[in-house]
């Protein structure tokens, strides 16, 4: 047997014992917690390990970074375990390092994030430096400069990353004017014109109770948990600066830009619009794109572009669905001179979904994986924790776990039918090709 050969046979196996793992073999216990002063944080006590992580995610991130100050909250992220408190950034991070902690933060469109992981033993310290990051950050003028540098450098490395170009121009192609279509981490001018002030302005503006999504896996009670989300979090203000976003209206709809690059490689990124998490037909149009381009080797673009013709070192699609504009996105790479045919069967593989659907046994086995799969999502508290935060954040329930299995296998026939003529539409794609193709323009 080829080492190929194992590999697969591997997978199959691999894949069939997770396809049948029990129902009840994911269900987690979480408690709503509510803390004296009305923090509510939702919590998977487990003792076994003596381990507690915590993820919390506030509302508004960096779509609503202030127009000509571009990459504001991404450079907040990486300062606020900069130095705290009496605290500066070398006695900050020696006193994570003493006590085996982490504290980290990031900043996405639609949320502001953070994370700490600590052994319980040392929960005291460790909620204490979280406190003092949340709540008193210094932003010394040394950390800022240094950070302001490595952000500055990560810029200038994106500026020849063919697979950052694509992405960049894809949204900006697709959201011009809105928040959307302006870059996370900013460009050099505005991250030059970064001042302490505003980043200050920043945690005054968006760190606020009102929003404010915690979860909560480990070693730690209900009652202890409460008292510490008020030490934590409790001093902020009730709510957030006020500050909107527009709905984002998908354009340049059908277009194909094509960004020169002398490299042997073209990388693509495509897309068009789709729907947000709260939309009813969420399910059934994620099993719809598990089939064509999410179910990795199992999926229809994988099949048809790189197993059958070798067109492509890698291709896939997914759902992006952000607060305020829905999108169904993929890319590819391949040679440059393969590039084309590879895009026609794209086209081809979109429009045959939005033509006939799936047939009975792709739908049935797309169910039983996306739901046999899903635990192997929730295997260390760290991800669970982050899983409790996605699902507060999507408004989802707080049995969701319970009932997410009951919502895939509930997707039907008519159900994907109906969806794939509504929803996917090839001539709506919009695509951006980094590199040096043949016979594109």
């Amino acid at each position: 047997m080829s080492r190929l050969s194992r590999i697969v046979l591997i997978f199959a196996v691999f894949m069939t014992a997770s396809v049948l793992v029990p129902r009840n073999a994911m269900a987690v216990d979480i408690q709503r917690v509510i803390s004296p002063g009305g923090i509510e944080a939702w919590l998977v006590r487990d003792s076994a390990v003596p381990i507690i992580s915590m993820n919390f995610a506030f509302k508004g991130g960096a779509a609503l970074d202030p127009k000509g100050k571009e990459g504001l909250a991404d450079m907040v992220s990486g300062l606020l375990d900069e130095g705290a408190g009496d605290l500066d950034s070398r006695a900050y991070q020696a006193a994570l390092k003493d006590i085996s902690a982490s504290i980290s933060f990031d900043a996405g469109y639609d949320r502001f994030g953070g994370s700490m992981r600590t052994l319980s033993k040392n929960r005291d310290a460790a909620f204490h430096l979280l406190k003092l990051a949340v709540n008193t950050p210094r932003f010394d003028a040394k950390p800022v400069e240094r950070i302001r540098s490595q952000l500055l450098a990560g810029l200038l490395s994106e500026l020849e990353n063919p697979r950052r170009i694509a992405g960049r121009t894809w949204f900006k192609t697709v959201f011009p004017g809105h928040p959307y279509g302006r870059p996370v981490a900013g460009v050099q001018k505005t991250v030059e014109g970064l001042t302490v002030a505003d980043l200050r302005g920043f945690v005054a503006r968006r760190f606020a109770r009102a929003g404010l999504v915690i979860g909560v896996v480990g070693d730690i009670a209900a009652q202890e948990l409460g008292r510490r989300l008020d030490d934590l979090f409790g001093a902020l203000p009730a709510n957030p600066s006020s500050a909107e976003l527009p709905e984002a209206v998908v354009s340049g709809q059908g277009r194909l830009i094509v960004l020169r690059k002398p490299i042997p490689q073209s990388i693509v990124i495509f897309g068009q619009k789709g729907i947000k998490r709260d939309d009813p037909d969420y399910y059934i149009t994620y099993v719809l794109n598990h089939v064509l381009g999410g179910g990795g080797f199992s999926s229809r673009l994988t099949g048809e572009i790189r197993e059958k013709r070798g067109l492509v070192y890698s291709v896939y699609s997914y759902l992006n669905p952000m607060d305020h504009g829905g999108l169904i996105m993929g890319g590819l790479g391949s040679q440059n001179a393969r590039v084309a045919k590879a895009l026609d069967l794209v086209r081809a593989e979109w429009r045959r979904i939005a033509e006939k659907g799936v047939t009975p046994e792709e739908l049935s086995s797309a169910k039983t994986y996306i739901n046999g799969s899903f635990p192997l999502r929730l295997d260390s508290g760290a991800r669970i924790a982050r899983m409790l935060v996605a699902i507060q954040a999507n408004k989802l329930g707080i049995d969701y776990l319970d009932r997410r299995p009951d919502l895939i296998n509930g997707v039907t026939g008519d159900d994907v039918r109906r969806v794939a003529r509504k929803l996917f539409n090839e001539q709506q794609l919009t695509v951006v090709v980094v590199g040096d193709p043949k016979g594109l323009e």
